[in-house]
């Protein structure tokens, strides 16, 4: 039998997803911090570069930063409220028979 998952519980999940939503809220930020500094860089090291690969470079790194971002906040959130605990080996059942 599968015990029921912590995120069931409308109250968990509400003060869950807000952490996750809080987190992303300040990972935006950073995120936006870490762009305009690496493209200061480019621009300050006097390499010459075109306009698009400014845009590409902010765009791979931005894109990456909140993929990253998203996808741990998801492993917190599963970690945090004991989600995780709650999901058992259905295969261990068959082996024990």
């Amino acid at each position: 039998m599968v015990p029921p998952s912590p995120l069931d519980d409308p109250d968990k999940a509400a003060f869950a997803w807000a952490r996750y939503k809080r987190l992303m809220r300040a990972m935006v930020l950073v995120t936006l911090v870490v762009v305009a500094l690496v493209l200061a860089y480019l621009y300050l090291t006097d390499s010459a570069h075109s306009f698009h690969f400014y845009i590409a470079t902010a765009l791979g790194v931005g894109a990456t930063m909140m993929l990253t971002a998203a996808l741990m906040g998801l492993v917190f959130l599963s970690s945090g409220t004991g989600h995780d605990e709650s999901v058992t080996d259905l295969t261990e059942d068959e082996r024990e028979r």
